[in-house]
């Protein structure tokens, strides 16, 4: 059994304010750690189940975040961004059996986490056809696109509820909850032991999870916070400039919307 796991921090236990995800503050290399514990954990979990392989994609930041002295022998990992419209899910494709995802966050606007945003605190939301997308949403359509179900979440409660909304099936592990600037968390001892026993009960006597449902085509709107970052992104081809902080981008396959995304984006 292969498995491509992808690492985010903002939905790691305990974490509740922005300096401690950020690589340039002091309190980083605690949540860094917290971060690496609960990716090691899924890693367990996963090899309990009967996987063979496993993939982790650094997905936050610099994705230079996960320490690798942790890390299982079992284990490889992408560090880095390559510039493939795959962003936080580079490295997967049609040969693994299951995408998990741990340390993730709600979408921007949402009230679930004080860390909540979608890709970069300059976009105020992103719908596909006329749904508020998180970064899960558009991660778990790409692992669609390889034919990969989603089959474990880890992160804050509001986005383990949208995910088990948009997979039905997925297996879930909410690790805290927003209020207003302040989070209430499980301890990073009971969210490592609780992400170690879901990935295995996700894996084992079947992969549960499931694929987001496709659509025949897809439109794509970004909302910026700023107007110049919307004429900016403008440019790109086949974009709409529909209103002064909006843009709106339509494809029939779903890696047009990862493309447009990588380059008005990111």
């Amino acid at each position: 059994m292969k498995i491509f796991i992808s690492a985010d921090i903002e939905g790691t236990a305990g974490i509740t304010e922005g300096g401690e995800g950020n690589r340039d503050r002091p309190e980083y290399a605690e949540f860094r750690e917290y971060m690496t514990d609960e990716l090691v954990a899924a890693c367990q979990g996963a090899r309990a189940a009967g996987a063979t392989e496993i993939l982790v994609k650094d997905a936050h930041a610099s994705a230079r975040n996960l320490i690798l002295s942790k890390l299982p022998d079992y284990v490889s990992i992408v560090r880095g961004w390559s510039g493939h419209p795959d962003l936080m899910m580079f490295g997967l494709d049609d040969s693994f059996d299951a995408a998990l995802y741990t340390g993730y966050h709600d979408r921007a606007g949402a009230d679930s986490n004080p860390l909540a945003h979608t890709l970069t605190g300059r976009i105020q939301r992103i719908l596909l056809n006329g749904e508020e997308a998180s970064e899960f949403t558009l991660n778990a359509l790409c692992a669609a696109r390889y034919g990969v179900p989603s089959s474990f979440l880890s992160g804050d409660r509001g986005m383990c509820e949208a995910a088990a909304a948009l997979v039905p099936g997925i297996v879930i592990v909410a690790t805290s909850e927003g209020y207003g600037s302040a989070s209430r968390s499980m301890s990073p001892a009971r969210s490592v032991s609780a992400i170690r026993d879901g990935v295995e009960a996700a894996l084992s006597n079947g992969i549960s999870g499931g694929m987001p449902a496709k659509a025949g085509d897809w439109e794509l709107r970004i909302e910026f916070s700023n107007p110049v970052d919307a004429y900016r992104g403008c440019w790109y081809p086949g974009v709409e400039h529909v209103a002064d902080r909006t843009l709106q981008f339509r494809a029939i396959d779903f890696f047009e919307i990862q493309r447009a995304i990588r380059f008005i984006v990111m």
